[in-house]
């Protein structure tokens, strides 16, 4: 079950090790093929999309996207098991110079609110994704993403869909009967309006967090996926 809290997995299943090390490399091969360019004339961070799901619609749409783009995807797994994994970290942290650990902390310091500390999750989970976007591009997935990203870059989509629709999907994907369904969509939902506000201080589905709102039950994945690139155009 998607369980939206703060912890870092103290165990990594091998599954999701192998997810992970899959996207890395993903991520090696997308910074390496980033042309070179002067300091001064660097990006913040690498071109980025950022997607937001309600409870239900599944991740089919954001693999999709980051599959025609050839980017990685890192979604609240992958990011949760990077987040307590100093081994990974090193990794990202390890092709960074001075420049980038200055812009990183000049950016992340207003993100943390008073009472974190350099050791809580929050701290881990933002510099992650601020390291990962600084060296290459990829597909964001969840966890207010949106909200760590620079706000006048990347482009940010939220994908809806109509109850009924999700409860459908979400006791598929769990084998869970309906009326089960619906009441773990709505304890996750309640976990993350609680995260967003705690942490970033806005609605879970604050419209203006978003560039452009996606009916998935209106639309296959590959006109989601279209609709979503023809964005960045």
């Amino acid at each position: 079950m998607d369980r939206e809290d703060d912890d870092v997995a103290g165990l990594v299943d091998p599954a999701t090790s192998a997810l992970v090390d899959r996207q890395m490399r993903n991520w090696e091969l997308a910074r390496s093929q980033r042309p070179a360019t002067p300091a001064k004339q660097r990006r913040q961070v690498e071109p980025f999309i950022c997607v937001s799901r309600m409870v239900g619609v599944g991740d089919a749409i954001a693999n999709q996207l980051a599959k025609r783009l050839g980017w990685p995807v890192f979604d609240k797994q992958i990011l949760t098991a990077m987040a307590g994994d100093d081994r990974r970290l090193r990794q990202v942290y390890a092709s960074m110079d001075e420049r980038d650990v200055g812009w990183w902390e000049d950016v992340l310091n207003p993100l943390i609110r008073d009472g974190l500390t350099r050791n809580d999750y929050f701290h881990r989970l933002c510099k992650t994704v601020l390291s990962l976007a600084r060296q290459s591009s990829g597909v964001f997935v969840g966890r207010g993403l949106d909200r760590v990203l620079p706000t006048s870059m990347g482009l940010r989509v939220q994908l809806i869909a109509p109850l009924e629709y999700r409860v459908a999907h979400f006791a598929e994907q769990h084998s869970l009967e309906p009326a089960a369904a619906q009441h773990e969509i709505q304890r996750i939902e309640a976990a993350r309006s609680t995260f967003m506000r705690q942490h970033y201080g806005v609605g879970a589905r604050d419209p203006l967090r978003f560039d452009m709102t996606l009916n998935v039950e209106r639309l296959s994945p590959e006109r989601t996926v279209d609709l979503i690139l023809s964005a960045r155009s």
